[in-house]
């Protein structure tokens, strides 16, 4: 007779204090200790064990990343428990995820790519650390918004932008205007996009280059923006000298102008120019060197001088309108004079005494005489004085539309008027009139008109100090341009409409007794343009001596251009004192230039090539797609960099042809030079992921080392099985494999065959095309590999270790879980499966394994929508964060949302851990929906040390298949007869065993049974073996009568766990449990733990993610002792069971994914 019997789960308990970590005890070191007898069991029956999570007791590890060096110190502390008994093996090299989010969230400790640069040759870290860390404050506004209206609005608009209107015309201007507009927002867009790309430290465009197209780019593009940072600071002096000697104090000239002409009067300018810039540039950097932090404080100082002489001129501009102000311009003829050396405009004027000549006569005649012999020019012409603001009412602007260029030497003349002139006369007292002072041009217009729009790295400079830098940066800075866009393009329209055309190109105001241009159109003064534009300008240049030192350490510090090494050294207090020198020099031979026109176009250049690398590094990282690029910051596309990157390329040869390729052989030099030398850092940077495709020279630089976590991507080995007819078995296999690369990389297909090659030739073709045809179907671009060797495991260990070459070498292997693996003819399958996971892990190979591959999607199908849910238990790598992102991009999961949950140990604080992976996640730049959940602490029920009986006779078993035929039939028949004296029952004549050994069972017994059903001895246990075949069993031997069969079943009381059968349990049937103790006693407790892991987290997992669409898990290690393969197996089985799609994902014992840029 047949009889069921049912195992339920027990009512006892034990105390709370042997009640240890929920979670925790999968990742174990320790037994736990165990309850010391039934009796305390039966007392502590019914208790209520309320947990109480603490967070913030738990020390911090001091690093959040594998291999860390205190995880092994703290594992016997925070691990201690029985729920993550799997992964107890591994405690010393994947850390739990509990333990590590604080500091992951908080990004204060860095993987060892990443602290190459951005910390450990700072040698700050020590310091820092004992040093509490002020939170930064600074919000859009303050932090990025300011300091970039500060940085752009600068000396050309006060000195300059009028000159260019009158010069370029207002149509000539504004194209150049938004031109130069266009670039600097199209560069802030490729900006945003990188500087949002993770955490960016300060370092501005250097650091955004150099992490984005390597060292040698790097450097170069940094040296570039620090020498056009420099000559902005003597252009700034420069400007200020100018605003000092011609507008404030001219008569503080050490050389003097009066009396001189041409070359003369030029030449003393210059000088005093250099003179004073060399005083003034001396105590600027004394300032920087004694005070950095006075120059900080005085910056809102100088924002404010700014922003009132904006608004100065636009009311000057309102006024005109109502009341046009008195600024007299005179004209001989058409000729404008220079309004200095005369009080009236006029030749003659009338008196008492009749008619008396003026100082104008004097100028051009030889007596003040009326019968005086004059210039014939001024002779044949009259005096004229017309209104050099006439306002914005006044129509002007019709005449100032188009350009009108000089040569050197020009008059400034008014083009409406008539001029009688003798084309054969010399020009006499030609420094009685305007003259131009340099020959104007188109593009010389641009070259000096750039530097007024750059500074829109202000805000980048500064993301340390930010609140929230991948917000401010983007919105602060794109907000800045448009802003000072919008000043510029209306200023040259206002300009235009409201000031004489002779007055815009009267460059330094000769016409106008002296005054500022622009300072004659403000209200209610013109000092209020002129004391501002003084005081910003210097400003500006202490701005500029301040930041360029620091940028010249930060490139010496990286160490990538020896030469530099000397400027990384700093004062005690951080101060950059050879770097501060070397500044003040190279911006002393701007200086020594003296023209402001002239030093105008070498920092275009300069800025124009780091403008233009910024995007190419954008378009680049675009284009290549690599898994870290994940900007938060989304209006960007790679045709719109390439756009800004061709406009900056055209500037530069627009500004000066030989100034830009003068700049390109310096920025060629440097890179060759750095090259050459040897550049040694890996930063994760475009031109890497480019050089995959760049054939043995690129093959042979990836050899120089392991690729930076920024370049990971998963570079796949995918091993596959075929038929007979070498047909694939698991094509589903390939369409995951597909929806991976949307990361690209390396994709390897690669199959294993058992012979010899030579015999088996044609077979390896055939499985060739097969994997090559079904490739193409799947659309996998790759290479596919087939092995031969005398045995499977041989073989497969052979593609593993010989795939690719070089640098295109694969770091994770896909294999699918091996079906039915519980038959008993499988067994070499489920063995080669634990092997090849072992060998993936001496080889620090990532492994996936997907379960149950035939439910995987094809490329054709589409989620509408649903879940990917992502089980984070062990941090080994980040894995599991970076798969779902990739699988995502692919249109088969494009519109399924990512879900990340957690497990909160037993003294974990579940509400601070969601908050930092949440954080943590926003830092990865990556959207998923977050939850930590909490797994009580349970007794280990009844129902695990049954099925872990089951497993354990199960294993013994398995063993039989090696043995002879009669040790076979003794060791079965001792496994039986324990069996039957562990399972007593009160109604002994209902149990009935069976053992099954027949060759062809039923096709029924080789199905699986359900979760609550799992057969003692399952059929078809006498499979051959590789090297004997199976003798088969007679008859007599395989038939047993039927009442010798014994199937058990279980289930569990509590609330979520599976359901009792019908007429399951009976008080008789819970009286056995106890009978039953005694043995599951006997159990090894290791196994017990892992069990009751398993079966906790299954549960859990299934009533979270039942209805998910794929389920990514960490895949526990395989046991050390190779005497537990089956039982690892088992586990594992267990830890999926009732899950449709699974991915069971095995780190390969690096950083995969980063929170940096």
């Amino acid at each position: 007779m047949s009889q069921r019997f049912t195992v339920c789960k027990s009512d006892g308990a034990r105390r709370p204090s042997d009640i240890q970590g929920e979670v925790n005890q999968l990742f174990e070191g320790d037994e736990p200790p165990t309850s010391s007898g039934g009796a305390e069991g039966e007392d502590a029956a019914g208790t209520e064990v309320v947990v109480v999570l603490k967070g913030d007791s738990i020390p911090k590890e001091s690093s959040p990343f594998i291999n860390s060096s205190d995880a092994a110190a703290e594992k016997s502390q925070q691990y201690d428990g029985k729920n993550m008994a799997l992964f107890e093996e591994e405690m010393d090299t994947s850390p739990m995820v509990s333990s590590l989010l604080s500091s992951l969230a908080n990004y204060s400790n860095l993987p060892q790519g990443s602290k190459e640069h951005e910390e450990a040759e700072n040698n700050e870290a020590e310091s820092s650390r004992k040093k509490p860390v002020k939170a930064p404050q600074l919000g859009t506004l303050m932090g990025v918004y300011m300091p970039c209206i500060q940085n752009i609005f600068g000396v050309i608009l006060f000195l300059r932008m009028t000159w260019l209107v009158g010069i370029g015309g207002v149509v000539g201007t504004f194209i150049i205007v938004f031109m130069c507009c266009t670039t600097t927002m199209l560069t802030a867009i490729s900006m945003s996009a990188i500087a949002t790309n993770g955490v960016v430290p300060a370092g501005g465009a250097y650091y955004m280059i150099s992490r984005s197209l390597g060292p040698e780019f790097g450097g170069a593009v940094g040296i570039c923006f620090y020498l056009g940072t420099t000559y902005a600071g003597a252009m700034y002096i420069l400007g200020a000298i100018e605003l000092l000697l011609i507008y404030i104090v001219p008569q503080a000239a050490i050389f003097p102008l009066e009396g001189l002409e041409g070359a003369e009067a030029e030449a003393a300018l210059l000088n005093n120019m250099r003179v004073y810039g060399t005083i003034l540039l001396t105590s600027m950097a004394t300032v920087v060197f004694v005070g950095v932090k006075y120059v900080n404080k005085l910056a809102l100082v100088f924002l404010a001088c700014v922003i009132l002489s904006i608004l100065a001129v636009y009311a000057g501009v309102i006024k005109t309108g109502i009341d046009a102000p008195d600024f007299p311009v005179c004209l001989l003829g058409n000729r404008t004079l220079v309004s200095k050396n005369f009080d009236v405009c006029a030749k003659t004027v009338e008196t008492a005494n009749g008619t008396v000549t003026t100082q104008l006569w004097r100028m051009f005649c030889d007596s003040p005489l009326l019968n005086a012999t004059c210039d014939r020019y001024f002779t044949s012409n009259n005096v004229t004085k017309i209104q050099g603001i006439p306002g914005i009412t006044s129509g002007i602007l019709a005449e100032n539309m188009f350009p009108i260029y000089y040569e050197k030497g020009d008059l400034i003349a008014r083009n409406n008027m008539d001029s009688v002139e003798d084309p054969d006369d010399p020009l006499t007292n030609a420094n009685r009139y305007v003259l131009a002072d340099i020959a104007s041009f188109f593009t010389l217009l641009v070259g000096i008109y750039f530097p007024s729009v750059t500074g829109i790295m202000a805000g980048s400079n500064r993301s340390g100090d930010l609140k929230d830098a991948q917000k401010s940066i983007p919105i602060g800075t794109i907000a800045a341009i448009t802003t000072t866009s919008f000043v510029y393009m209306s200023s040259v329209i206002l300009f235009g409409a409201c000031i004489e055309g002779v007055v815009l190109r009267d460059k330094f105001g000769e016409g106008v007794h002296g005054n500022l241009v622009i300072g004659t159109l403000a209200w209610p003064s013109p000092w209020v343009i002129v004391i501002g534009s003084f005081f910003s300008t210097c400003g500006a240049g202490l701005q500029s001596l301040t930041g360029a030192p620091r940028l010249m350490q930060a490139i010496a510090k990286d160490g990538i251009v020896p030469a530099l090494r000397i400027f990384g050294h700093a004062k005690a207090n951080g101060e950059p004192t050879w770097s501060l020198l070397l500044t003040a020099c190279i911006c002393e031979s701007g200086i020594l230039i003296a023209s402001l026109d002239a030093v105008a176009p070498i920092l275009s250049m300069f800025f124009l090539m780091c403008y233009m690398f910024v995007n190419l590094a954008c378009a680049l990282q675009t284009l290549l797609r690599t898994p870290n690029w994940r900007p938060r910051f989304k209006f960007y596309h790679w045709a719109l960099s390439f756009l800004g990157m061709s406009l900056c390329l055209t500037l530069m040869f627009i500004c000066s042809w030989y100034y830009a390729i003068v700049a390109m052989v310096i920025a060629g030099s440097i890179y060759k030079y750095i090259e050459f030398a040897g550049a040694e850092k890996e930063w994760g940077d475009g031109i890497r992921g480019l050089s995959l495709s760049a054939a043995r020279y690129a093959l042979m630089r990836l050899e120089e080392g392991p690729p930076h976590t920024k370049n990971w991507r998963p570079q796949l080995l995918t091993l596959v099985s075929t038929d007979a007819e070498q047909n694939v078995e698991q094509p589903r296999l390939l369409s995951l494999t597909n929806q991976l690369k949307a990361g690209k990389g390396l994709t390897i297909v690669g199959t294993a065959l058992v012979g010899t090659f030579l015999e088996n030739h044609e077979q390896t073709q055939r499985a060739e095309q097969a994997l090559r045809k079904l490739m193409e179907t799947e659309k996998v671009k790759g290479f596919c590999q087939v092995t031969v060797s005398s045995n499977l495991r041989d073989a497969t260990s052979h593609l593993l270790q010989a795939s690719g070459l070089g640098g295109l070498k694969h770091n994770a292997v896909l294999v699918s879980w091996p079906r039915n693996w519980r038959q008993g003819d499988e067994h070499q399958a489920w063995r080669n499966f634990v092997e090849l996971v072992r060998e993936t892990t001496a080889a620090d190979l990532a492994m996936l394994v997907p379960k149950n591959i035939s439910a995987f999607p094809s490329n054709g199908e589409r989620f509408t929508e649903g879940h990917i849910d992502v089980w984070w238990i062990v941090h080994d790598g980040g894995m599991l964060m970076l798969l779902p992102f990739l699988l995502r991009q692919h249109k088969v999961w494009r519109k399924c949302k990512m879900r990340i949950f957690t497990v909160a140990q037993l003294d974990d604080n579940s509400i601070q851990m969601k908050k930092d992976l949440t954080t943590f996640l926003y830092h990865l730049r990556i959207e998923a929906m977050v939850e930590v959940v909490e797994m009580h602490d349970s007794d280990i029920s009844a129902y695990t040390y049954e099925k872990t009986l089951v497993m354990e006779q199960r294993s013994q078993m398995l063993k039989q298949i090696k043995m002879t035929k009669n040790e076979r039939e003794r060791e079965i028949q001792s496994i039986t007869d324990s069996s039957r004296g562990s399972i007593r029952r009160k109604n002994p004549a209902a149990v009935t065993t069976q053992l099954s050994v027949t060759e062809d069972p039923p096709a029924a017994s080789k199905e699986e049974k359900p979760e609550e059903e799992v057969q003692l001895i399952h059929d078809n246990t006498t499979p051959a073996s590789p090297a004997t075949p199976a003798t088969p069993l007679t008859p007599a031997e395989g038939a047993k009568s039927p009442g010798e069969q014994v199937q058990m079943t279980w289930t569990e009381k509590c609330d979520g766990e599976p359901a009792k059968p019908p007429g399951a349990a009976t008080p008789e049937g819970i009286k056995d449990f106890f009978n039953m103790k005694p043995e599951w006693e006997n159990l090894n407790q290791s196994n017990v733990r892992r069990m009751h892991t398993a079966l906790r987290l299954n549960e859990v997992i299934i009533k979270k993610s039942s209805e998910a669409k794929l389920v990514l898990l960490n895949m526990p290690g395989p046991p050390r002792n190779r005497t537990g393969d089956e039982n690892y197996m088992e586990f594992l089985e267990v830890l999926t069971d009732g899950l449709n799609r699974v991915l069971l994902v095995r780190g390969g014992g690096r950083e995969v994914i980063t929170i940096y840029s």
